[in-house]
């Protein structure tokens, strides 16, 4: 069985900022991997590198055995297989929840209005805002609108879902409404790639933790090791700092 995601070697440079430097590691079909790190670490490089929105440097990327790197490859192929949120929930302003859940499914997908119509309600019900269908974005708190954008990367069907820190631009307050969302998919198999600092949220939830410091990989394991009896001084230092705030 292909492997959901693996990173060979990869380097990502902007001029002479090394970002990444020899990344190498795997997701399996089903797993949930959460990459920690401070801030400047690369996560958010690696996440954009594995759909490609970064052109690596160096080094080959494949996503379930098909190689997005490669020369001859069909990115676009490649990526209606893989549901994406960032930080910031890019939904259009001039559309409906409803409107802003569908216009993908037509655009990429060809599926006719009324079809995605009722994937996209499906959707936004699965999210727990079918009540928002015909709210627009600016009647919608951060948490709802991150919720509308996770449902219009569930309506395209993905195998894999990237999260880039969905939680990092909400206030703490509807954080956990989104992680909430991200569990019930977890718990329904679905493949993830989450940079996160949601520490309760890996450990509780990841199958593995990576945590990456000055674009390598310092630890990749369980939770239980990552986070609760870290091997590394580095991951030491960062988890005290991320889990004792005040002793700072």
């Amino acid at each position: 069985m292909n492997h959901a995601i693996e990173v060979r070697d990869l380097h990502k440079s902007f001029g002479s900022n090394k970002v990444l430097q020899g990344i190498d590691f795997t997701v399996e079909p089903g797993q949930v991997v959460c990459v920690i790190g401070p801030s400047g670490s690369g996560k958010s490089t690696l996440l954009r590198c594995v759909n490609l929105l970064e052109m690596p440097t160096q080094g080959k990327v494949f996503i379930n055995g098909v190689e997005l790197t490669h020369l001859d490859a069909d990115i676009d192929a490649a990526r209606r297989h893989i549901g994406m949120v960032f930080q910031q929930f890019n939904l259009f302003p001039h559309m409906t929840a409803l409107k802003n859940v569908m216009i993908a499914q037509q655009r990429v997908l060809k599926r006719g209005a009324q079809e995605a119509e009722i994937v996209a309600r499906e959707n936004l019900n699965k999210v727990g805002i079918g009540d928002k269908c015909d709210s627009y974005p600016a009647q919608l708190s951060g948490g709802q609108q991150q919720r509308v954008a996770i449902a219009r990367a569930l309506a395209m069907n993905p195998t894999l879902m990237l999260f880039d820190e969905p939680t990092s631009a909400l206030d703490p307050e509807l954080v956990g409404d989104v992680l909430t969302v991200m569990r019930k998919l977890a718990e329904e198999g679905m493949t993830m790639l989450v940079v996160t600092h949601e520490m309760g949220f890996a450990r509780e939830v990841a199958d593995r933790v990576v945590f990456m410091d000055g674009g390598v990989i310092v630890e990749d394991g369980p939770p239980a090791q990552v986070i609760g009896d870290p091997q590394h001084e580095r991951t030491r230092t960062f988890l005290h700092r991320v889990l004792h705030p005040e002793e700072r």
